[in-house]
């Protein structure tokens, strides 16, 4: 198939997934779906289409990275202390299994601990609808189980910071310095928000009418000087939803100004490429196989724990939340491609992410249809508002 075809294709699919999966009562299957297109893309692309998708799709990595900056706001230390005191343990008691099962999927220790890192992740922007029409949660449980998907998404994120390096230099006493200086820059964001919160705000309510591509390029354009500066694109962009996660205007986030380039676009266009990254062969080989059972076996183990020490609700199938991973295991299976021969290990991670994050959602109970909600036009208060009451 030749470039034209592939992209009305790819259009045509941007337009209908993301309202197929939300009639379905299930729309944080759509980037799954979208990874899944990219896989049944791979025979009939040829090279130079697969290199525009790319191109393109690193556009869409960088906005990936900002919304998943937006979607964690820094909660206030009384109100992290216990959702720390809960994820912490909860993502250590899996780290052995991980690790064991990543030696046998070929992965060294560093890459081990990166997919650790990952495996054990939320990716709070998927699970968000399910955990916002989750029947059984109590007005008490309900906030306490955001925090930890938040929580979790952010110790995801600067265990991964620390890993790129890691990946390149191999592990040394400068990640330790390199882990301080993340967590310095992290409180300067929070400290100097307020001043880029206004300069998106005064774009908000001034830019009326090309708001939504003025962001976009803002953004973009943000991250181009960020690697110009020397500091890479892919982490200007984190921080930069760091600073703007709590910008809002007329009740929206920057997320849902940007939805229709971002969420509709160059977003899907990432899992696209992504997926396009395994090679039908692949799917039946060992990596393959291991992923299917990895997946199966830590969504045994976190069933056994959450039922023997860890209550995180009433419910018996609430862990499920904690599930989805998929943006967060794309991030470190990027990471992974980077390197040269890896790629039977970073679709080992990559797979392991997509079969845990369908089958959570897929067992989680459905949201109703009158309250799923446009992907892009969310009905309920973004993830950073509800963390912060």
């Amino acid at each position: 198939m030749n470039s034209i075809e592939i992209t009305v294709i790819l259009l045509l699919l941007f337009m209908t997934v993301p309202d197929l999966c939300r009639r379905i009562q299930r729309p944080a299957l759509t980037y799954a779906v979208f990874t899944g297109v990219g896989l049944l893309l791979w025979p009939v692309a040829d090279s130079e289409v697969a290199a525009m998708l790319r191109g393109a799709g690193n556009l869409g990595f960088l906005l990936l990275l900002f919304e998943v900056g937006l979607e964690i706001d820094l909660p206030r230390w009384q109100d992290f202390r216990p959702a720390l005191a809960f994820a912490l343990p909860w993502a250590s008691l899996q780290f052995p299994l991980i690790l064991l099962l990543a030696h046998f999927a070929g992965l060294n220790l560093v890459e081990s601990l990166v997919a650790a890192a990952a495996l054990t992740g939320c990716s709070v922007g998927m699970a968000h609808l399910a955990w916002q029409h989750h029947p059984s949660l109590s007005d008490l449980e309900r906030p306490f189980v955001l925090r930890v998907m938040v929580t979790l998404e952010m110790l995801t994120i600067v265990l991964l910071a620390v890993g790129g390096p890691a990946l390149k230099d191999g592990l040394r006493w400068t990640l330790l310095l390199k882990l301080a200086g993340l967590a310095v820059v992290i409180i300067l964001v929070a400290r100097a928000a307020r001043q880029v919160m206004r300069l998106f705000d005064a774009i908000l309510q001034r830019a009326t009418h090309w708001r939504t591509h003025l962001l976009v390029v803002l953004v973009l354009a943000i991250c181009a000087l960020g690697e110009r500066l020397g500091l890479s694109a892919p982490k200007t962009a984190f921080f930069l939803g760091l600073f703007t996660s709590r910008v809002e205007h007329d009740g929206k986030g920057l997320d849902e100004f940007m939805a229709p380039v971002s969420h509709r676009f160059l977003i899907p266009l990432f899992f696209v490429s992504l997926g396009m990254t395994i090679q039908w062969p692949m799917l039946a080989s060992w990596p393959a196989l291991l992923a299917l059972g990895t997946a199966g076996l830590l969504l045994g183990l976190r069933q056994v724990l959450e039922r023997r020490w860890f209550k995180l609700g009433a419910a018996p199938d609430t862990f499920l939340l904690l599930c989805p991973n998929l943006t967060v295991v794309a991030l470190a299976a990027s990471a992974l491609m980077q390197r040269e021969g890896r790629t039977g290990s970073a679709t080992w991670l990559l797979l392991t992410g997509l079969f845990l994050t369908v089958a959570a959602v897929l067992l989680l109970p459905a949201s109703k249809a009158s309250d799923a909600g446009s992907p892009d036009t969310p009905t309920e208060p973004s993830p950073a508002a509800e963390t912060n009451p």
